[in-house]
């Protein structure tokens, strides 16, 4: 069943530089679906792409052994600054996805990954946009993260995901569910266009992404289990 759409705040960290990924909707959303599945002591919880650590931060709070992974140094600095702001233990690795935490398995694997399709014929390789920028369907993180995620879960493992409208939620579900996990829409909120959206809505209208009077875009939050 999906939950309310009424839309989360988002989490509140002491430092978000420039460059990293401020805490945002989508960070709100994805703190809720995991402040919904059963997390204590002895969860194993890796966040990819923690950037500002937020997530890292909740479900450290919450009591789980979590190892955070972002591909940027500045967010990996950045995410163990929060962690040691906020008093919780975290264990922050610099590294592409998964390729950061090779051999080891997690009870839960959360991402808010890049996400929001561009023009531009290749990803950046620095600078504040790789926190966004996903390829010409939004989808250049989204799909390594479905490959990937039934290697580092272990059985009974939850993968939660939030991503865009934009991007295809029924293809996420779909990858998912032909890899053996067990995929639904489990939350998902209407959230105004951010600077990013509304700069390139005329390129959106022209790829047939959005209608030239939308102004907002719907978030969704999947979830995946392995048998």
């Amino acid at each position: 069943m999906v939950a309310e759409t009424l839309m989360p705040a988002p989490p509140a960290l002491l430092l978000t530089p420039p460059g990293v990924y401020a805490p945002q909707w989508d960070t709100g959303l994805l703190t809720r679906a995991l402040c919904r599945e059963d997390v204590d002591s002895a969860t194993d919880v890796l966040d990819l792409g923690t950037g500002s650590g937020a997530v890292a931060v909740e479900a450290a709070r919450l009591g789980a052994r979590v190892t955070a992974v972002d591909i940027s140094r500045l967010a990996v600095f950045t995410a163990r600054v929060n962690a040691l702001l906020a008093r919780q233990r975290v264990r922050v690795r610099r590294g592409d996805l998964t390729r950061a935490v090779g051999g080891e398995s997690y009870d839960l694997v959360v991402s808010n990954p890049p996400y929001v399709p561009s023009p531009a014929a290749k990803l950046p390789h620095r600078g504040p946009a790789r926190a966004w920028e996903a390829g010409g369907d939004g989808r250049a993180f989204v799909d390594r993260i479905c490959e990937a995620a039934p290697a580092v879960l272990r059985p009974g493992g939850v993968l939660l995901i939030v991503h865009s409208g934009l991007c295809g939620p029924a293809d996420t579900l779909r990858r998912l569910t032909e890899r053996g996990m067990r995929a639904s829409i489990t939350d998902r909120a209407m959230v105004p266009y951010g600077p990013v959206l509304r700069s390139r809505r005329p390129w959106l209208v022209r790829q047939g992404l959005v209608g030239a009077q939308d102004s907002r875009e719907e978030l969704v939050v999947v979830r995946a289990e392995r048998p």
